[in-house]
């Protein structure tokens, strides 16, 4: 084992010019792995033969080593070999105390329940129902650092960064991604993203498929509503463009029209305690509301910027549990019109990988046991629980040798007196 980590480390980090930082990677990585409950530099310093605290402390918090071609070398080993079938947008909180952690701020942590000092990082993972991994993380800036300036310099934030809102930051990271040429099968997300609908506009432009959360009191028009244009007073002035004269109604009251008939029983995975199943049913709408824009494409079909008023038509994909007095949960979905419900279900249900991911990461790994304040050293300790994590990925993944039979269990060989 002690072998593969050298191996992978040498690939995984080899944008790392100098021998003793990738020593220390490879270091790092057997402290975040072996047994121990805390993850701080000191406690896996203590428990490695090797560790050195200061060195550690060096190579993660002060030195100046680019950990955006790890990150790309950690994508280009991952997405093949787990071959997602989604990315997964999603948020994790890490309580912090004190106020001079970089990304710090009172605001609600997901770990705790409740409104905390906490830092708040989104990531992309790839996943599948078998296997998961980050892809990458964006730490959020409050907006109460944008003009600390004591707080800026103390944590070495750059300059170029300011406060942009989780759902940005989630399309940056996509951006950054097909940039180095990777593209995602489709994304899923919570509905804290899926309900913003500035983020699905976002994705639609990328030319990126969704299957998205959305609370119950975001608002659709059914698919055979159709807009209407008052007529034309006098002969003078613009033609009036047709528009929706009926207020749209919320995903729940759609659904709840719908009638126990419209729902299907599916089961979209094996679980450790049985078959998961539910009742689900699958309708087109044309999502409404003031933040829905209308397409770029129909405005600009004309040079007056005429539009016809028909909003764009998407899935509407609601939960209904057989014991459930009402539906519990929805999606939103830009997958084609002739996408089977259950591949709706199964990609829509795909999002419970990225829980397992940060239990892992988390508990198993040292995701938020750094005690650095600084945003290289945050990025550098993320950079290398990543890194741990798609090793570990790799090696559940990786075909397995049957291991040599005891010297009990071997058939016994003919001696040559006999």
């Amino acid at each position: 084992m002690r072998a593969e980590l050298a191996s992978y480390v040498a690939d995984v980090f080899a944008s790392l010019r100098r021998k003793d930082q990738r020593a220390k990677s490879d270091c790092y990585l057997r402290g975040l792995m072996l047994d121990g409950r805390r993850k701080s530099i000191q406690a896996m310093a203590g428990r490695l033969p090797d560790g050195n605290e200061q060195n550690l402390q060096q190579f993660v918090n002060q030195s100046t080593w680019d950990p955006v071609p790890v990150q790309r070398r950690i994508c280009e080993r991952m997405l093949p070999l787990i071959d997602p079938t989604a990315w997964v947008i999603d948020d994790v909180s890490l309580p912090k105390d004190g106020k001079m952690s970089v990304g710090v701020a009172p605001q609600y942590c997901g770990a705790l329940g409740k409104r905390a000092n906490c830092q708040v990082a989104v990531s992309v993972h790839a996943a599948t129902d078998a296997a998961s991994c980050p892809l990458q993380w964006r730490l959020f800036l409050p907006r109460a650092w944008e003009a600390d300036d004591d707080r800026r310099t103390s944590t070495r934030v750059p300059s170029e960064v300011t406060h942009r809102e989780k759902w940005r930051l989630a399309l940056d990271m996509l951006d950054t991604l097909v940039g180095w040429g990777m593209r995602p099968p489709v994304v899923v997300a919570d509905a804290a993203y899926g309900t913003n609908a500035p983020f699905r506009a976002g994705l639609a432009d990328r030319g990126i498929h969704y299957v998205l959360a959305v609370r119950a009191d975001v608002s659709v028009y059914p698919f055979d509503a159709e807009p209407e244009a008052p007529p034309r007073k006098g002969t003078v002035g613009c033609w009036p463009q047709p528009r929706y004269r009926h207020p749209a109604p919320s995903v729940a009251t759609l659904a709840a029209g719908l009638g126990p008939e419209a729902f299907t029983t599916l089961t979209w995975r094996q679980g450790t305690r049985g078959r998961l199943t539910s009742r689900f049913a699958a309708v087109r709408v044309r999502p409404a509301g003031k933040a829905v824009e209308r397409p770029i494409k129909a405005a600009a079909s004309s040079t007056q910027g005429w539009w016809d008023g028909v909003l764009p038509d998407c899935w509407l994909l609601v939960e209904w549990p057989e014991n459930a007095e009402s539906p519990t949960d929805y999606w939103l979905s830009s997958l084609p019109a002739d996408t089977p419900i259950a591949e709706l279900v199964r990609l829509a249900k795909v999002r419970w990988r990225i829980e397992h991911d940060y239990r892992e990461l988390k508990h198993g790994l040292g995701l938020d046991h750094f005690e650095g304040r600084s945003w290289p050293g945050w990025h550098h300790h993320v950079t290398l629980v990543t890194a741990a994590q798609a090793f570990l990925t790799e090696q559940r993944l990786a075909p397995k040798v049957p291991a040599p039979a005891s010297p009990s269990t071997r058939p016994s060989t003919p001696s040559k007196t006999s």
